[in-house]
């Protein structure tokens, strides 16, 4: 049978049919926008600035920042807009664009988080090799091995998502286009398509989620031999990884995980990993990090400093 597709624009329900309750809503997330803006531009600054990037971990944390900077870029701005709105509209082309960026970006994210895992495992079970096996080449190669997965992944999501008939129900129960609510709109039975999209999204998270898990447990392991000041550095970067692991790998399981014809709480749980997960992240990496917050007082204090000089 030949694709058939009559649909030219969605539109999206949003998160709650309730005016007030959108328009508040909508100041709250422009403050979260906000924050999350500031937080990663100042984590990039203080990194790049700083010696802070020749250090493998925070040049990760850099690459990091970008990604949470990008796809929440993606999503945030038109969530905002389209609760102040009467009519939350989304052309075909824009959905399907917001959909491939989306998952590019987040995919993105969840392999750089692979990656700091990776150099926190080097640097506390294998620390006499930790130079020679993270090189600034090892890291890029890693960073490029992670844009072609992400982008095998969103591509093969787009395509077979282009391939699918839209042919009457435009309506999105979400606040911006994603593969369970669009697949819900689709006109033909979607078994095969919802186990696709299960395996190629959902269960891909859950084993990268339990193989960060065994790494953490194996780091936590090997630190039994350090010295309590060797702990408590350890603990204390690692620990801000297992926050934002966990920020970010959950509600994104639950989400992708079950199948599209399932009734949950999809658009309110995805709140965590684009918008919350994003705001976080620069306020967990600097608050519970020393060289983080030594090398930002020394950048922020010399710019006051040159400032003061300058007037």
């Amino acid at each position: 049978m030949e694709n058939q597709n009559n649909v030219t624009e969605f539109v999206f329900l949003g998160l709650w049919e309730n005016k007030q309750t959108e328009l508040l809503l909508c100041f709250l997330f422009l403050l979260c926008y906000l924050a999350a803006l500031m937080g990663n531009i100042t984590i990039l600054l203080t990194i790049t600035c700083t010696h802070l990037i020749e250090q493998p971990m925070y040049y990760f944390l850099c690459h990091l920042s970008i990604m949470d900077l990008s796809f929440t870029s993606v999503v945030v701005p038109r969530l905002i807009r389209d609760l102040a709105s009467e009519r939350k509209i989304i052309s075909f082309n824009n959905c399907m664009t917001q959909l491939f960026t989306f998952h590019l970006l987040s995919s993105m994210e969840t392999l750089i988080l692979v990656s700091m895992s990776f150099d926190r495992y080097v640097a506390i079970v294998k620390p006499l090799h930790y130079m020679v096996i993270m090189t600034r080449q090892k890291c890029n190669t890693l960073i490029i091995l992670a844009w072609v997965l992400a982008s095998w992944h969103s591509i093969a999501l787009l395509f077979m998502v282009l391939n699918l008939p839209f042919c009457g129900p435009n309506q999105i129960n979400h606040y911006m286009c994603d593969v369970k609510p669009l697949l819900k709109l689709v006109c033909k039975d979607i078994q095969v398509v919802n186990t696709l999209a299960i395996v190629n999204s959902g269960m891909v998270l859950v084993v990268v989620f339990l193989v960060l898990v065994a790494s953490y447990i194996n780091i936590l392991y090997n630190l039994r031999t350090r010295s309590s000041a060797g702990r408590r550095k350890a603990l204390s970067t690692c620990s801000s990884h297992i926050m934002v692991v966990v920020l970010f790998f959950v509600p994104c399981i639950y989400t992708y995980s079950q199948p599209a014809g399932s009734d949950n709480k999809d658009k309110e749980i995805s709140l965590f990993y684009t918008v919350i997960a994003p705001m976080l992240n620069p306020l967990i990496y600097s608050l519970r990090n020393v060289e983080m917050k030594i090398a930002m007082r020394k950048k922020w204090s010399h710019i006051t400093r040159s400032e003061l000089i300058n007037e």
